[in-house]
């Protein structure tokens, strides 16, 4: 009996310095971004940019779309959503495959601006302590506005501006349910959601969307059901 409780002890013991080492290169990965750049430089940087839009200047059907699809949640959680993640990893036992992601809008704007992409579990760490900064220090739309401003969305286009006239030539503020529903769906994989490269696959992704929307009361039935 006391072997045992040595034993869980010790395990315990060695999960804490694990985390915490997992933890402090994580949060050295992010202090090291930082010093190449700051953040409120990387932020400044887009949200002066000539084509940046605001959260008022979107189509609300956009704007609840993106939440729908991405991040549901969003305004009822932190910088990270433990129960989004804890949903996701056993969605992906259950299904052994990697079906689901916990990241939140945060999370993604911290990859964005900040990682430029690089893919690696130090960096999923180093996004909790970047995104913790976003939330402290910038608002749920303001980050919202990061996130649609810096996708991608196949094409060449990067941001909500560029995708909104170069799929639709027109403002994002003048989106339709339609519309805006094919664009919230493709930034989860550009490369396969674009309209251009695979209308079908963009299709059944925009339809994915709209049961998100219809689900978490966005639309109604008959709105989804009117989009062919």
């Amino acid at each position: 009996m006391k072997f045992l409780k040595k034993l869980i002890f010790t395990i315990i013991i060695l999960i804490i310095l694990a985390s915490s080492i997992i933890l402090l290169i994580g949060h050295s990965h992010y202090s090291k971004a930082l010093k190449e750049k700051p953040l409120i430089t990387r932020i400044d940087e887009i949200v002066n940019q000539e084509n940046f839009v605001k959260f008022e200047d979107m189509s609300s059907y956009y704007r609840n779309a993106v939440i729908s699809v991405e991040d549901h949640r969003y305004y009822d959680h932190g910088s990270v959503d433990f129960i989004a993640i804890g949903r996701a990893m056993f969605t992906n036992l259950k299904s052994h495959e990697l079906k689901e992601g916990g990241s939140t809008i945060t999370q993604q704007v911290a990859k964005n601006v900040i990682f430029n992409q690089e893919t690696s579990w130090i960096r999923k760490i180093a996004e909790i302590f970047a995104s913790y900064d976003l939330e402290k220090n910038y608002t749920k739309n303001e980050i919202f506005e990061l996130y649609v401003n810096t996708a991608y969305f196949g094409d060449g286009y990067y941001g909500i501006y560029k995708a909104s006239y170069g799929y639709y030539n027109k403002s994002p503020k003048d989106l339709n349910l339609d519309e805006s529903s094919m664009l919230a769906g493709v930034p989860n994989a550009p490369s396969v959601y674009a309209p251009t490269v695979n209308p079908d696959l963009a299709k059944k992704r925009q339809y994915h969307v709209l049961n998100k929307m219809l689900e978490y009361g966005y639309i109604t039935k008959d709105e989804s059901l009117s989009i062919k």
